[in-house]
């Protein structure tokens, strides 16, 4: 099965420039899909064991959005066997699809992104100084946590005051920042000189502890249910993501254009930037 699982992750690679990590949540729920039907040959896999797995993955909790990704998993994985004659039919057509509702994006006030940013810089340590900027650069430029975290020291224009973004499908974009932000950005970059010291390192956000060279998405993750916390901020209500929908929702409040707003979120189609 690892081999099949390779190769489906390969053509979706080639054939669709999947992303590395739409590719690894591919991996993990196939993974966990054919875990679920061990012993069984995958080739005598019936739609009435995939309902039984789906069922175990509702009861346990899972929101319908969940449900319905690892419903679309299955199916293209199953239609990749298909096409490669390992199985003869698949067993996933027939699969329905749970309705998901529509719910408008949560987002933190200006007030809470400010109380955040404040008890991170008044931390003595340089996770704590990275923390502050991370975020007020997030809240800034509306960047997707993968964007920032991975973000190279010379992305940012400092005369101009604009970040160069290489977003999903490798999709050059260029946002606007603040001169406040920029400023809090120099200020931050003594502290990573220090951290650093003669080492090389050309991301923006360096880490000593990962393997990548920079700050992860899960570190920033939990860094940021930390600053919660510090900040008498739910940390339920704070995630990653709600930073980039805070920013969206700023500047709709303040009238901007929606055509810009798309443009600096990198969306695809205006229909999302719209809810």
């Amino acid at each position: 099965m690892s081999d099949y699982i390779d190769d489906f992750l390969d053509a979706k690679a080639v054939e669709e420039g999947a992303a590395l990590n739409t590719l690894q949540a591919y991996r993990n729920d196939i993974r966990q899909f054919i875990a679920s039907i061990a012993p069984r040959d995958i080739r005598k896999v019936t739609t009435s064991d995939i309902e039984d797995y789906l069922k175990k993955i509702k009861d346990a909790g899972n929101l319908p959005k969940t449900v319905s990704r690892k419903i679309s998993c299955i199916r293209e994985f199953f239609k990749f066997l298909q096409s490669e004659k390992i199985v003869e039919a698949s067993p996933a057509n027939k699969l329905r699809t749970p309705k998901i509702g529509k719910s408008l994006p949560l987002f933190l006030t200006s007030e809470e992104i400010k109380k955040m940013c404040e008890v991170a810089k008044e931390g003595e340590t340089f996770a704590s100084k990275r923390m502050n900027v991370m975020v007020r650069l997030m809240y800034a430029s509306g960047l997707r946590v993968s964007e920032l975290v991975s973000l190279p020291e010379n992305a940012i224009n400092y005369d101009l005051r604009q970040i160069l973004i290489y977003g999903k499908g490798s999709k050059e974009r260029i946002v606007p920042v603040t001169k406040g932000t920029i400023e809090e950005v120099f200020e931050y970059l003594q502290y990573r000189d220090k951290f650093i010291k003669k080492g090389k390192n050309g991301w923006l956000f360096p880490s000593s502890r990962s393997l990548c060279g920079h700050i992860t998405r899960d570190g920033f993750f939990k860094g940021l249910k930390r600053l919660a916390i510090k900040a008498g901020i739910s940390p339920e209500k704070v995630h990653p993501h709600i930073l980039r929908h805070s920013f969206a929702t700023k500047l709709v409040n303040d009238k901007a254009d929606l055509r810009s707003i798309q443009k600096m979120l990198g969306h695809e189609n205006i229909a999302t930037t719209e809810i």
